[in-house]
């Protein structure tokens, strides 16, 4: 069992938490989010991160994808009660505004939905824009409204899932890719309100 969840782990994120549980009839439960006590943290792993990145791309290229999916970022964002720079802020860093972008843990998509979240939103095709959209901005918009409209801690549940959030207390949990994502994120979306979108990094 654990040779198999670890096996799974390794397509995980940058960083991963295994927390081993033993209940009274001496099972033994592995996971990476536990929601009660009585877990133990077994081990920490460190993995080379996957997730698609705008880097390899020209910002002419990237002004051009951004420029034909803007109506539907925009469209998305006002449906679900967001500012369209924050949208434009989450795509850029998790799919540089490709429809097509896959990452190693299986997340797909503009917005790199997981396939369990897309069912969530009624999501039937990950890599439909108009269906990608409209479901990461409901689970963006629902996770603003789990953590009182705190930014920090919804763009953290996004990247690392709200369980995690929770588990750590509300905070941003202490995984570099999160606490680099969250910064990046507000970062493009400071240069998003300012009218710079896709200015140099």
């Amino acid at each position: 069992m654990l040779l198999a969840w670890l096996s799974l782990a390794l397509a995980g994120p940058s960083l991963a938490d295994v927390f081993k549980y033993r209940d009274r009839q001496g099972n033994i439960y592995l996971t990476d989010k536990p929601m009660k006590g009585g877990y133990r943290l077994l081990k920490r792993y460190r993995f080379k991160t996957t997730r698609p990145r705008a880097g390899g791309a020209s910002l002419a290229a990237m002004r051009k994808r951004k420029a034909r999916y803007a109506p539907l970022i925009e469209a998305a964002a006002q449906e679900a009660g967001l500012q369209p720079a924050l949208v434009h802020a989450v795509v850029r860093v998790e799919s540089a505004y490709r429809p097509d972008a896959i990452s190693r843990k299986g997340a797909r998509g503009l917005m790199q939905l997981m396939p369990a979240t897309a069912k969530r939103f009624g999501v039937t095709d990950l890599h439909d824009p108009r269906q990608n959209l409209k479901g990461g901005t409901r689970y963006l918009s629902r996770l603003l409204a789990l953590f009182d409209r705190d930014l920090n801690l919804a763009l953290a549940a996004y990247n690392a899932g709200e369980n995690a959030v929770i588990s750590y207390g509300n905070r941003i949990p202490p995984y570099r890719e999160t606490q680099q994502y969250v910064k990046k994120v507000l970062r493009f979306y400071r240069q998003a309100q300012a009218g710079d979108q896709l200015a140099q990094r």
